[in-house]
């Protein structure tokens, strides 16, 4: 049997073979969102199928009303509860489908012929859609897992995997398919890897989420669009009536105004509070990038409270009137905007999306009707608490690794599948990820360090070792 350290030194020497690997998978252009790509996205999960089979897993592919599922088991013979001793059955999930690639002609490399590249700072970085989101990172757990089995390393936890086709898609077959299988896939944890560190030299595990709710708002005054010249003055404008509305929606210092909003979000705790503002992020450091320099958000809170543990209401687009070349002197019928608000604590998404519909009916003016359009899509805030037991040996495992305690960071955005998780199978998910911010995941010449993949993979043997031997039931 190997030592951890064989294991480790096996990762190091094997990397190339690992790196074949992934760039084997690369090639695969499983656009979920695009039907042209159906067939890719059912060779990519096949591709799954087979590597974990012929690393002694149970691997079936199972089909969904979309893109299929990858369902995976490995049963140790290490330990048995004959001995008395808990087997941790750990549930892994990532997903095979990437997000479209256009535009092309703002890719440096084609985006599904993978290139390594040496950068000017001496680092290796893969270029190729999906090399971060999310393929390079659900890579480093199962090349840990085969590094430990190739070892005959005692391993001594149960591992079920799930991979799915539909994420950059929205998961529309998730939910109903995890329901159908819950005692297949209801196990201690979930683990995800699609999130990421907080630099290139320190780990991180995302333990908060900000949850979301949307809606579209359409405002209408006359009957049709009018010449500004002969109604102007007279005539309500839509598009003057919805703008006030939402320059309503927040007051000078950042704070949103609408009735309730607020209800259901905590006070951050001090510790964390503490250990937040010892990273000293700067604004220019994470604003500089996008060319600003000053945070928006609310003003007695810093920074890294506005994104990770603040709630927000922002316009993400508004439509109204002419917007052709050149100009055309209409008092438009119509004026429309689109929003999205970020939840945190116990935010009710239901209730902040009547609090806002009451907050514009309520700033109404007379010759104006409003309707309300909502894709249907919320989701709460989640917390993993930083006492969860495999949160604690996650934690150490990386500090191992990397030397450093990991920063225990929240997400500003939302990982619906971590709700899903909670709410359908009863789990709590443990989020570690290896990427970093300038990664370009979503965009062209999408990227993933080299160092992130080998260090990703040697996190999770160590991961996957401490929580087979923690003493956690």
């Amino acid at each position: 049997m190997a030592t951890l350290e064989q294991v480790l030194l096996s990762v190091d020497e094997t990397l190339e073979q690992s790196l074949s690997r992934w760039e084997s998978f690369l090639k695969i252009p499983s656009v979920s969102t695009d039907p042209a790509y159906k067939a890719d996205c059912k060779t990519a999960a096949q591709w799954l199928v087979d590597t974990l089979n012929e690393l002694g897993f149970d691997a079936t592919m199972r089909e969904t009303p979309g893109h299929p599922m990858v369902v995976a088991h490995y049963i140790s013979n290490d330990r048995t509860n004959a001995i008395g001793k808990h087997v941790p059955h750990i549930l892994f999930y990532g997903h095979y489908d990437v997000q479209p690639p256009e535009p092309l002609e703002e890719w440096n490399t084609p985006p599904f012929e993978p290139t390594r590249i040496v950068g000017d700072d001496g680092n290796e970085r893969m270029y190729a859609r999906g090399s971060a989101d999310d393929k390079g990172q659900l890579l480093t757990f199962i090349e840990a897992v085969r590094a430990m089995i190739n070892a005959s390393f005692t391993l001594n936890v149960n591992m079920s995997l799930l991979f799915e086709g539909e994420e950059e898609s929205g998961s529309p077959s998730l939910d109903a398919f995890l329901a159908q299988n819950i005692k297949e896939l209801s196990h201690d944890v979930a683990l995800v890897c699609d999130t990421g560190m907080w630099n290139e030299t320190t780990p991180a595990i995302t333990t908060r989420l900000r949850g979301m709710v949307h809606d579209e708002i359409i405002i209408t005054g006359p009957s049709i669009d009018l010449h500004s010249g002969l109604y102007g003055g007279a005539a309500i404008n839509p598009i003057r009536v919805l703008t006030k509305i939402l320059g309503d929606m927040h007051d000078a210092n950042g704070k949103v105004m609408i009735d309730g909003f607020y209800d259901g979000v905590k006070d951050l705790p001090a510790d964390t509070k503490s250990s937040w503002d010892k990273l000293n992020l700067s604004h220019e450091e994470f604003l500089g990038g996008v060319g600003l320099s000053h945070p928006a958000g609310e003003t007695s809170y810093t920074m890294l409270e506005q994104i990770w543990s603040r709630p927000t209401a922002d316009v993400n687009g508004i439509l109204g009137g002419y917007t052709g070349e050149g100009t055309k002197t209409v008092i438009p019928s119509k004026a429309s905007a689109k929003l999205s608000f970020r939840l945190v604590g116990e935010q009710d998404p239901q209730k902040i999306l009547d609090g806002f519909r009451a907050f514009v009916k309520a700033r109404l003016p007379a010759d104006c009707s409003v309707e309300f359009l909502s894709d249907g899509g919320a989701s709460p805030a989640l917390e993993v608490a930083e006492s969860n037991p495999s949160l604690k040996v996650a934690a150490g495992a990386l500090k191992d690794e990397f030397g450093k305690d990991p920063v225990l960071m929240g997400c500003g955005g939302s990982i619906p599948i971590v709700g899903a998780f909670k709410d359908v199978l009863g789990m709590d998910t443990i989020l570690v990820g290896f990427g970093l911010a300038d990664d370009a995941i979503h965009s062209p010449n999408e990227k993933y360090d080299i160092n992130s993949f080998h260090k990703g993979i040697r996190s999770w043997v160590r991961i996957l070792d401490a929580l087979g031997n923690s003493d956690e039931e």
